[in-house]
């Protein structure tokens, strides 16, 4: 076996090890079929035949199929040299990771009704700071002295993050030709919104708390920049997450959508001059 590790830590999620052992079982089957049985969400389930991809192929009919690699894969879950509990201890470094990405609540938008409201209350509650806080959000920007009223900064608010939601949307198409899946996917983009959300109280918050310490407006400010940009790249991550499990990509392609938006982003402030 070329890497007997790697197998192992992708048939650690029982969600794969079960999409192996049908193929395996039944030879092929369609896409309808295979989410019926397993019981996942569309996203979940694109998400995990992504990770299998290189163990996958696809016939005329598009009906999934085990390739060789894949028939290889089979037989080394089958043949007794995997225990089926796989108790292979997760590392503090992976823990981290599955708290920095929220994995266990993007995790519960397969019933994206169950999370709905939160997602709106985030987008609510980023609405209601950056009006108390004056602050002109522009996606994964903020900037100073808006001259809006309270009502046209909220509307903003969330309008940018639904912008968001329909950018990602045409760009996984386009992209990867996935679709469907949108209220989960709008479900996830609001829990992406979250560090974004609870900047503008932060932002509030900071002169306040430094007070006692006699700082200069300029260390507030950077203080309140760096506070930002570390909120910056928590949101960018969790829009990647947000891909991911709206839409079923792997991480590397979730962190490409990321990434283009906030290149997008950025380029149109440029163009409107908000950074000279």
């Amino acid at each position: 076996m070329e890497d007997v590790s790697r197998y192992y830590a992708l048939l650690k999620d029982p969600a794969r090890r079960k999409i192996i052992e049908i193929l395996g079982s039944q030879e092929k089957i369609g896409f309808k079929e295979l989410r019926e049985a397993l019981g996942l969400g569309v996203g979940t389930v694109y998400y995990h035949l992504d990770m299998l991809s290189e163990f996958l192929e696809q016939d005329k009919q598009r009906k999934y199929r085990l390739n060789a690699k894949g028939q290889m894969l089979y037989r080394f879950l089958k043949d007794g040299s995997m225990p089926a509990s796989l108790g292979i201890s997760e590392t503090l470094s992976h823990r981290a990771a599955k708290g920095l990405f929220l994995s266990p609540l993007f995790a519960q938008t397969i019933k994206p009704l169950r999370l709905l409201p939160v997602s709106l209350a985030i987008l609510l509650l980023g609405a209601y700071g950056t009006s108390i806080a004056r602050l002109e959000p522009a996606l994964f920007f903020y900037f100073e002295y808006s001259t809006r009223s309270p009502l046209s900064i909220m509307t903003l608010f969330v309008f940018n993050w639904i912008g968001l939601f329909l950018f990602i949307e045409a760009l996984t198409y386009a992209l990867f030709k996935r679709v469907g899946n949108e209220l989960q996917l709008f479900t996830c983009v609001g829990l992406a919104a979250l560090p974004l959300a609870i900047f503008p109280y932060i932002y509030v918050a900071v002169p306040v708390a430094l007070e006692g310490f006699n700082l200069y407006y300029v260390e507030i400010e950077m203080i309140r920049q760096v506070i930002l940009i570390i909120l910056q790249i928590w949101s960018l991550l969790l829009v990647s997450a947000a891909a991911c499990y709206g839409k079923g990509l792997r991480l590397d392609k979730g962190i490409i959508i990321s990434l283009t938006a906030m290149y997008l982003n950025i380029a149109a402030l440029f163009m409107l001059g908000k950074f000279t």
